[in-house]
């Protein structure tokens, strides 16, 4: 009788945390409750940190799919280690990760499924053919939310890295998290760790939010990108802390012909308040896979620390379409190789049928409002020949010098371009226009669905 009132009592505890957290998320960006909710125990789960748990979340999102039509449903990961491998969301569905969870990715590739590669990259990234599904998948969904409070994914990518620099994989890492086709996506309030490549990578998908994450990994471990809006439309990246290998937020639109073929550009892109630390790569990059198009991105209230760039641009000839319409203000720089940098010769192309004569457009790039110290270089600007990067803007920016800086601080060629009140005094292309014009920054946004 004893223990089966402790055991009720621990029942009942769990359904008014259950239904507390339910509640919770009618404030959390507009998100509405969902009708049912489940615990992943209920279907088997178990947080030892060794038993695997992928039946019991492939199990527990099969049952909760049948409500996505009558109110939605939430899956609840309660305290505790979670092994898992991949498992794929389904629509009106919230993944709420309790702050002393954690979900840890399986090493045993068995657990990873292979799919085909992305239709606008024409190949896997690492290797040809095909890549490992992500640890948390998801595709033609809408209103999806992954979140929690603070809890933690782990993708235990050392194994992964290994492979990767010894040239043992057969087919592309996984990411971290990948919704793909969908339409409101929420990722926020959750700890990324030691992915074994990208963390999230949102792809031709509309109207998402990534917001409030820790995203940590080693500054040596490979290709492990923070945050990767691809071939996006109106997308949100808010308050997000990242320590990164690679750049800590990568925009892109597919590679080469495949991109060009694809054709879905990323636009409307909001970054505010992110603060990075990546010091072999950039705070904010904008390609090298750009092939479907960029345009229409806005940052603001930026910083970064021991970095390689602040923002770069990066494309080359086959790459095609455009980046335009770019605008940046408020970024705070503390140790960086350089500020700007922008290259017309990235040169990596997934195969040799690229197109020569597919040349990218990049034009109308505008910085303000910049303050950076301890930099080597201000900035490395280089378009294509014969194809200037055109309508750059840099104005009331100040860029404090290391000890040892670079004789040349601006190395600028095939581009055309304004400034104003620039420290050091920037190249002969950036015309000097006076100290009191500052560059376009416009007023009106466009915001999520799910706000």
């Amino acid at each position: 009788m004893e223990m089966w009132t402790i055991q009720r009592r621990n029942q009942v505890l769990d359904t008014i945390l259950l239904l507390g957290i339910v509640l919770v998320l009618i404030k959390i960006n507009g998100v509405e409750s969902r009708k049912y909710s489940a615990s992943l125990t209920d279907f088997g789960g178990v947080g030892d940190g060794v038993t695997s748990n992928t039946k019991a979340f492939q199990a527990a999102i099969f049952n909760l799919s049948q409500y996505a039509s009558d109110g939605g449903s939430l899956l609840f990961v309660p305290p505790g280690k979670w092994l898992t491998g991949s498992f794929n969301l389904t629509s009106h569905f919230t993944l709420h990760i309790h702050k002393d969870a954690t979900l840890l990715a399986s090493q045993d590739e068995s657990e990873w499924a292979v799919i085909d590669p992305l239709p606008s990259y024409g190949r896997g990234r690492d290797a040809d053919g095909g890549r490992y599904i992500s640890l948390i998948f998801g595709t033609n969904l809408t209103d999806v939310v992954i979140t929690g409070d603070n809890g933690t994914i782990d993708g235990q990518g050392v194994t992964w890295w290994n492979k990767f620099h010894k040239g043992e994989l057969k087919y592309t890492r996984p990411y971290l998290i990948e919704i793909m086709y969908s339409n409101e996506v929420q990722i926020s309030n959750l700890t990324l760790m030691n992915s074994p490549s990208w963390n999230v990578h949102p792809v031709y998908s509309s109207n998402v939010v990534v917001q409030g994450l820790t995203i940590l990994a080693p500054v040596t471990s490979p290709n492990t990108d923070g945050i990767n809006p691809d071939s996006c439309t109106n997308t949100r990246i808010e308050d997000c802390y990242i320590v990164s290998g690679d750049d800590c937020v990568a925009v892109k639109s597919g590679w080469d012909e495949y991109g060009i073929k694809f054709g879905m550009p990323t636009k409307q892109l909001v970054i505010r308040r992110l603060t990075c630390i990546s010091p072999f790569s950039a705070v904010i990059a904008l390609g090298s896979e750009m092939s479907g198009g960029i345009e229409d991105v806005r940052a603001e209230d930026i910083t970064g620390i021991n970095s390689e760039s602040a923002v770069r641009i990066k494309t080359a000839v086959g790459r095609g379409n455009y980046v335009k319409d770019i605008y940046v203000r408020r970024m705070t720089m503390k140790t960086m190789k350089m500020v700007f940098w922008m290259a017309g010769n990235y040169g990596s192309h997934p195969d040799n049928d690229y197109d020569p004569n597919a040349i990218p457009v990049i034009q109308n790039i505008n910085f303000r409002d910049v303050v950076a110290e301890n930099v080597t270089m201000a900035a490395r600007l280089e378009g294509i020949p014969g194809h200037p990067f055109s309508g750059i803007c840099i104005s009331n920016t100040t860029i404090g010098l290391t000890q040892k800086p670079k004789k040349i601080q601006w190395n600028c060629t095939e581009i055309a371009g304004v400034s104003s009140n620039v420290t050091p005094q920037p190249c002969n292309l950036l015309t000097d226009q006076g100290p009191d014009n500052a560059c376009n920054f416009p007023e009106d946004s466009f915001t999520s669905a799910m706000v």
